[in-house]
């Protein structure tokens, strides 16, 4: 005897309520928010005081985090390994990921690593332990994660995300966005303040020593740099650069890690020149300004183009000559005629300006002195010398570089804008006793 055909009906409906109920909740555990922590575990990694040269080669670029970890971004996840100065990757020390929202930007500030989130969330990690330290809201990027393959972006150069150090001694953790910016406490993930500002006519540039955050602004007319209090969020300073026209752009110079604690500024019209890696004295008419407290004072010795401030000196390469001038004053302190035509400043740190000559050494100069504190090749294994440098970053006497490939086609896929499959080199400097 069978079913009857209105149970039939009905069992059947049952049972595709069912699939669709098995169904949705699937795609729910699958596409949900969700927060994924993997602590560490063992004690805290030991200090390391690394042989100097090239530590190794790496597909995602590292940041060096209270000189024991590595941190690395992706789309979706940070993560850490150790020890500092091994040659390869290794397994998480710590990690942490968020779905469905991307990464947008990473810094560090002692032993904390703070990441922001394409849906504007703030989180703190410790990365002694890899537990989250705190969470909070902030503005929006108006981007998620722009990293590419290596992430170098997201952890060297996060945009709108800075550190600062406030009146009170405090580190403030600053979020640009595009219609706000905010102020958090590093230590408690506190808001201290948060500010509307007007969208689409704000550029971010970075904090400076003095402990505030530059914003060139051309929302009203003629373009005027907005320096913030990092503590309060007050505009202690809104300064417009004698002589600059509608299309000027500021860059800042002499900064930290996230363009924070800058100490000097390079104003030059927009898309002429900038601070690359060497250029003509003045060839777009830019001119260099130091910042602390006040109105930025000119700064004779970065009114070149490419200049990088080191500690009082501004570092610049002309016709293969490395030359350092005072920042304030412009008078010569020293330069170097042996490194060759071609070679080009990547980076600085207290105590060394690290630059890269032709054949791919890696120097690292005194920037009071200019001398020699360490000098080798920059390969690791077969890797040769075939490439160009990208992006570049220095810190706690380590230095990392991006190798693209030769001609750079910044639109091209990343197979053909890296110059290899593990395009991040790190290596250990000599920084002399300042480091």
């Amino acid at each position: 005897m069978g079913i009857p055909k209105d149970r039939r009906r009905i069992v059947v409906a049952v049972a595709a309520l069912l699939v669709a109920g098995l169904a949705a909740a699937t795609v729910y555990r699958v596409l949900a928010p969700a927060e994924v922590v993997t602590v560490a575990r063992g004690e805290r990694p030991p200090a390391v005081d690394p042989e100097v040269g090239p530590v190794g080669r790496f597909s995602t670029a590292p940041l060096i985090v209270d000189g024991r970890l590595r941190v690395y971004a992706t789309t979706r996840q940070v993560w850490a390994d150790e020890p500092v100065d091994d040659r390869q990757r290794n397994t998480p020390y710590w990690s942490y990921r968020r779905w469905p929202a991307q990464l947008s930007g990473v810094l560090a500030a002692g032993t904390t690593v703070v990441s922001r989130w394409s849906d504007g969330r703030l989180v703190a990690i410790d990365a002694v332990t890899g537990r989250v330290a705190w969470r909070t809201d902030a503005p929006a990027p108006q981007e998620g994660y722009t990293g590419r393959r290596t992430g170098a972006e997201t952890v060297w150069h996060p945009r709108g995300l800075h550190t600062a150090t406030g009146r009170g001694g405090g580190t403030v953790v600053v979020v640009v966005g595009d219609r706000q910016v905010q102020g958090t406490d590093l230590t408690t993930g506190r808001r201290l303040w948060r500010i509307d500002v007007d969208p689409g006519c704000r550029t971010d540039v970075g904090t400076t020593v003095a402990g505030r955050l530059a914003t060139l602004d051309r929302c009203a007319g003629g373009p005027v740099v907005e320096f913030r209090d990092v503590a309060t969020g007050t505009v202690t300073e809104r300064w417009s650069p004698p002589g600059a026209g509608a299309e000027v752009t500021v860059t800042p110079t002499g900064c930290a890690t996230a363009r924070s604690d800058c100490g000097g500024l390079y104003v030059a019209e927009s898309g002429i020149g900038g601070q690359g890696t060497g250029g003509a004295a003045n060839e777009d008419g830019g001119r260099g300004w130091l910042v602390d407290a006040g109105a930025p004072v000119a700064a004779l010795g970065l009114d070149r183009a490419g200049t990088v401030l080191a500690g009082k000196v501004g570092v610049s390469v002309e016709g293969g000559v490395v030359i350092a001038r005072s920042a304030l004053t412009g008078d010569e302190v020293w330069r170097r005629t042996d490194l060759g035509p071609q070679t080009t400043v990547v980076a600085a740190q207290p105590g060394g300006v690290h630059l890269l000559t032709g054949e791919k050494d890696l120097v690292t100069l005194d920037p009071a002195d200019g001398v020699e504190r360490s000098r080798f090749r920059l390969t690791v294994g077969r890797d040769g010398t075939g490439w160009t440098p990208g992006l570049g970053y220095a810190a706690d006497g380590y230095v990392g570089l991006e190798r693209l490939r030769t001609p750079v086609d910044a639109a091209g896929n990343d197979q053909r804008y890296f110059a290899m499959a593990e395009p991040v080199v790190l290596a250990a400097v000599d920084r002399g006793a300042e480091g």
